[in-house]
């Protein structure tokens, strides 16, 4: 528009910035309800601050643990219920690895048991003019080279491959019973066999490094229990095989063909086991800490690693209250396989030492059954625990305990059998087996438990020293006994060690595994 003449112009002025909209005046009959709303919806929250990031090895925490009121965190014992899902081919993979270390040990124990059923026919040969005492010469380094052996294996096995320990001890102990067959004289055989001893020790604390990556705690039991009856898979075929080549083929038979056979699958395990899942891309069967790892290859890591191992067993205050109760069980077990054929023959009637040595036969078979059940009982009873939080290997030191309180009742019901009932004393000395084998079993496990995984071997290489000291008390001391105060002595040393053993695992009856410690964020060791 034109403007009028002498008219000043204003300054235009700049339009006014829009308000927000909750600034912005409203329409009075919209007011109230507005105001309604308002008054409904929920205070704003405080920013919260970032959660740090875990390491990828330690568990995860569950996200439904959350809540509104605080968002809390879930328990530490929660951790223990997280089941890591493992991708297809991990459970073939794994029962190779189980169908290989319990076929290997199997092997192992056939090449200990070559000369014990090998010596008849040796003694028998007029050529080499044996007696009795040179075979017992050959065989008395063997158990003190095994219990030695045992505890090296052990150590080592923090720093060395279990697999191959496995395979190269398994191959090495084949290649001592194949040149066993071509000697000829007392000292080499007596060597060679305290070198068998030697090599025999390594084959458990590697197998028992095996099952803990393998297998998780809460079916590790019924794995532990079906690997352990390879000792007696062992023991009834030592005498098939190896008494039967010997008899028709010679006594180089029965020491070439188990050897043979042990160098066959010693190469398979060599070639077919691996030593973790991680080692073929698989997950780990249990969230571990880094710390807990296995160590680098190196020769300054494996020293290092080594020293962390046996510090850890050897503080460890639980370890040797397991390894003295194995030493009271080992002491029953052991007392019971050396002298319960001298108890019938004596006391309950046996015509002859076949007869007694067939009732004695059923200790073995209730071992088999009773180790087994062991470890499926001991699983159950994690499961049932697992939402209270229970410690793992104290419910697994409560089945032992309850078998043990078994043993104590066979032992009094093996005194009050009748004499001429033969076909009971087999049934009670069955009995026996079962209660004796179960605590043989479990408390290896819980001593493989109760250290971290890269400790294995350490603890297992302690329980079987201290355990074979048990077994060797089991002779002379035990003997002694016998003859001091008769067969009353004896069977009230064997009940005391049963009493030990349950009062020295009293203080275990609620202890966690080293895997639970870790999870709740405790200490390293304990």
């Amino acid at each position: 528009m034109f403007k009028a003449a002498g008219a000043t112009l204003a300054p235009r002025r700049a339009p006014a910035a829009p308000l927000p909209v909750a600034a912005r005046p409203m329409p009075r009959l919209l007011r109230p309800a507005a105001a309604a709303r308002s008054a409904a919806l929920p205070a704003a929250r405080p920013a919260r601050p970032l959660r740090q990031q875990r390491p990828l090895q330690e568990p995860p925490r569950a996200a439904s643990g959350a809540s509104a009121a605080g968002d809390k965190e879930p328990e530490p014992d929660a951790m223990k219920s997280i089941d890591l899902v493992h991708p297809d081919g991990f459970v073939s993979r794994r029962l190779l690895v189980f169908a290989g270390i319990l076929i290997a040990y199997t092997c192992l124990y056939l090449n200990r048991g070559t000369l014990t059923y090998s010596a008849p026919t040796m003694v028998a040969d007029p050529l080499l003019g044996l007696t009795k005492t040179d075979i017992g010469a050959m065989t008395s380094a063997f158990p003190a080279a095994y219990g030695i052996s045992k505890f090296a294996g052990g150590m080592l096995g923090a720093a060395f491959s279990p697999t191959k320990m496995l395979a190269y001890g398994l191959m090495a102990t084949s290649v001592v019973n194949i040149l066993f067959g071509f000697g000829a004289s007392v000292w080499y055989w007596s060597g060679l066999w305290a070198i068998n001893g030697a090599l025999q020790g390594i084959g458990a604390p590697a197998c028992a490094m095996l099952l803990t990556r393998w297998f998780a705690a809460k079916e590790r039991g019924t794995y532990w229990g079906l690997w352990n009856i390879s000792t007696n898979l062992g023991g009834f075929l030592s005498p098939i095989i190896v008494g039967s080549l010997a008899a028709h083929y010679g006594w180089q038979w029965g020491m070439w063909a188990p050897g043979a056979f042990g160098l066959v699958m010693g190469a398979a395990v060599l070639f077919a086991l691996k030593d973790s899942p991680e080692a073929l891309g698989f997950p780990p069967v249990e969230p571990v800490k880094a710390s807990d790892a296995a160590p680098a290859k190196g020769g300054a890591s494996k020293t290092q690693a080594l020293r962390d191992s046996m510090q850890e067993v050897l503080t460890s205050w639980r370890t040797w209250l397991l390894a003295l109760t194995y030493f009271m069980v080992y002491l029953v077990r052991q007392g019971c396989t050396s002298w319960l054929i001298f108890y019938l023959l004596e006391v309950k009637g046996a015509t002859n030492a076949a007869a007694a040595a067939l009732t004695v036969s059923g200790l073995e078979l209730g071992g088999l059954l009773g180790g087994t059940l062991s470890g499926v009982l001991s699983d159950a009873s994690i499961k049932a625990a697992k939402a209270s939080g229970a410690g793992q290997v104290g419910r697994r030191v409560q089945i032992v305990i309850v078998y043990l309180f078994l043993t104590l009742g066979v032992l009094a019901a093996l005194r009050a059998v009748p004499a001429a009932a033969p076909q009971m004393q087999w049934f009670v000395i069955a009995a026996l087996g079962f209660g004796i084998y179960g605590p043989q079993m479990l408390i290896g496990l819980c001593g493989a438990e109760i250290v971290s995984k890269k400790s294995v071997g350490a603890s297992q290489g302690i329980l079987g020293l201290i355990s074979y000291m048990g077994a060797a008390f089991a002779g002379v001391p035990l003997a002694f006994m016998q003859a001091r105060f008769g067969w009353d002595g004896y069977f009230a040393l064997l009940s005391l060690g049963c009493v030990a053993a349950i009062g020295l695992l009293l203080p275990l009856v609620n202890a966690r595994s080293q895997a639970q410690i870790s999870a709740a964020g405790g200490p390293a060791k304990s």
